[in-house]
C-alpha cells in the first residue's frame, strides 16, 4: 500500500503579483507548523512539491522535521489563471463543466489534470509502498480527485476552496486508487 498525503498550501499573500513566488502570509507560515504536527507521526519517506513557493513552504517545516529534502516537480504546478486573480464562482463552475474551457491566457482543468496525473503516476511507481507528502494547490488536487472520482465537480471544488491548508490522505495499491480521507483542514477566506 502506498499512502500519499496531499497538502494543499496554507494561506498565501493575495497581494503578491507573481503567482509562482507568492509567499505565505504570517498566518499561513504559522499554519505550516500545524501541518508539520499532523505529518510528524506519519513516517513520511519522501516530500515532493509544486515548484510554487506557497506549496513548498507549506511542507518545508515537516520535511525539516524528518531531515528530508523536498523534490519539486513542474507538472504539479497550479493552473495558469487568465483572470488576473479575480474571484468569479460562475467562471469556476464553467471550468468544471467543460474541462477544455479556459479564459483568455488561462489553462483548462483538463490540461492541469493530465500533467498532475502523469506526475502522480510516476511518483506512485517510484515510491511504491512508501508514505509520501505532496505540496499542492486547490485546483491541482481537485483535478486528481476528479480523475478517480468523476462525481467530484465544481460544486465540490467550491466547498473546499476555503481550506488552507487541507491535508488529504489517499491510499493506492500500486497505481490503483483505494480511498481518500481528510486528515486535517483549516477554513480560511479564499478571497
Amino acid at each position: 500500500m502506498t499512502t500519499v498525503y496531499f497538502v494543499r498550501h496554507c494561506k498565501p499573500d493575495r497581494d503578491w503579483q507573481d503567482d509562482r513566488s507568492r509567499p505565505l502570509t504570517e498566518e499561513g507560515m504559522a499554519d505550516s507548523l500545524k501541518v508539520m504536527e499532523i505529518l510528524k507521526d506519519k513516517k513520511i519517506d519522501a516530500f515532493i512539491s509544486s515548484p510554487y513557493k506557497r506549496s513548498y513552504d507549506t511542507i518545508r517545516a515537516a520535511a525539516d522535521f524528518y531531515g528530508k529534502q523536498i523534490e519539486t516537480d513542474e507538472c504539479l504546478r497550479e493552473r495558469k489563471s487568465g483572470m488576473s486573480g479575480n474571484f468569479d464562482r460562475e467562471i469556476f463552475k464553467k471550468r468544471w463543466l467543460d474541462f477544455s474551457f479556459a479564459e483568455e491566457d488561462g489553462e483548462p482543468i483538463g490540461a492541469v489534470q493530465k500533467r498532475n496525473m502523469e506526475a502522480l503516476s510516476e511518483i506512485l511507481k517510484k515510491y511504491e509502498g512508501k508514505n509520501i507528502a505532496i505540496g499542492t494547490h486547490g485546483t491541482a488536487l481537485s483535478s486528481i480527485i476528479n480523475y478517480y472520482e468523476p462525481t467530484f465537480n465544481g460544486d465540490n471544488f467550491l466547498e473546499i476552496i476555503d481550506f488552507m491548508p487541507w491535508v488529504l490522505k489517499m491510499e493506492f495499491d500500486g497505481t490503483k486508487f483505494i480511498s481518500r480521507q481528510t486528515v486535517f483542514r483549516i477554513k480560511k477566506d479564499f478571497k
